[in-house]
């Protein structure tokens, strides 16, 4: 048989530069190897300092998660689920729990957040998906720069939906060119709100938003009550919470509207935003969809130490990857598509960079009204 080029038996191989293994013969060995082996051992002394420090921080610990609405939502049970398994894949293994902290459609937690929160990486939060939407709309109100969270990663990407009780008479999203109706949200903060009056003013809807609602829980059970008619939280929380309201011949609510970047596999023939509004209005109704991967994850406050910033990443990823948060996740009806944290972090600089003053400034009027 002949010898591959690129393979050869073991033992006929010859490493004419480990002569010797007596640092002292001033052989090869001495020249080449021993100084490229300190050299590795050199790289690799801050990222055990790293983990020492890491350690130290966590041992015995509570790190807390900051949810930006109250329980009960899809941001309550990915945090929930961070909260029972992050804590096996960070150095130390410190005791998770999580904190809630509703307000203005979420935006009181994402400042509080970057601006009050301890920075000494004992402090996570579940970010909301409108986070960059929120921040280019409504600068005033919202006090931080979302490029300087530090994103660890996401567990999932969802769409908004506008669902509506079947016995309203609304087949189609423009069926409410005629028929008026009434959502509810938890503020002016929120992508339901946002999402939900664009789409009204871009689509000449007769509709009108109630806020005050404490997270997408509620939103969604004040139709079961009968005190409106629709909301549009992402999918999943549709999904998860109110499965049976879709099925058999006669569903208690229809799914009529959705934005995000991709068609959610699960409602292939709900219409999406893009393709009902005119062309030239299509820029602002992707400018929404930015929303899409950010709101299932964890950050870090800005200006936390930049030993925390590559092991938590690894961390985060290590907890993706694990069977038993897969199988938590599956057990409470939730999607698991995972991305890291320097794609994300990418999606908010380009989705900062590229969004126009012009759609910026339409969408802020539209939605908030021209003083805003």
């Amino acid at each position: 048989m002949r010898e591959s080029v690129l393979y050869r038996p073991a033992s006929r191989m010859r490493w004419p530069m480990a002569r010797s293994n007596n640092p002292t013969s001033g052989g090869i060995m001495n020249k080449y190897v021993l100084p490229l082996a300190l050299a590795a051992s050199v790289t690799a002394m801050p990222a055990l300092a790293d983990n020492a420090k890491l350690t130290k921080l966590y041992s015995g610990k509570t790190v807390t998660i900051t949810i930006p609405y109250g329980p009960g939502g899809t941001y309550d049970k990915y945090g929930s689920s961070f909260s029972n398994h992050l804590g096996r894949h960070l150095p130390g293994k410190p005791n998770l729990i999580m904190q809630y902290m509703p307000g203005a459609g979420g935006a009181k937690a994402m400042n509080w957040f970057a601006n009050v929160a301890p920075k000494q990486g004992r402090n996570l939060m579940v970010p909301l998906d409108n986070t960059v939407i929120n921040q280019v709309l409504r600068p005033k109100k919202m006090r931080y720069n979302a490029n300087d969270f530090f994103w660890l990663g996401s567990s999932n990407q969802t769409n908004s939906v506008i669902v509506i009780r079947a016995d309203k008479g609304i087949k189609h999203i423009l069926d409410m060119r005629k028929i008026p109706a009434i959502g509810s949200t938890s503020g002016k903060n929120s992508s339901t709100y946002i999402f939900s009056v664009l789409a009204g003013k871009l689509l000449g809807l007769k509709l009108k938003m109630v806020t005050g609602y404490k997270g997408s829980s509620r939103s969604i059970f004040a139709i079961e009550q009968g005190e409106v008619d629709f909301t549009a939280p992402n999918w999943l929380a549709w999904s998860s919470k109110v499965p049976h309201w879709f099925k058999g011949k006669k569903p208690f609510a229809l799914p009529i509207l959705q934005n995000g970047f991709f068609k959610d596999p699960n409602i292939p023939d709900v219409p999406m935003f893009t393709e009902l509004v005119k062309p030239e209005d299509k820029p602002l109704a992707s400018f929404l969809a930015s929303a899409g991967p950010l709101g299932r994850g964890l950050i870090l406050p800005p200006k936390a130490a930049n030993y925390l910033k590559k092991p938590l990443r690894a961390a985060y990823d290590s907890m993706n990857a694990d069977p038993k948060f897969a199988a938590e996740l599956k057990k409470r009806k939730l999607r698991l598509i995972a991305s890291k944290g320097e794609t994300i972090q990418k999606i908010v600089a380009q989705a900062l960079k590229d969004t126009s003053p012009e759609v910026v400034a339409r969408v802020r009027s539209l939605v908030f009204g021209s003083g805003s």
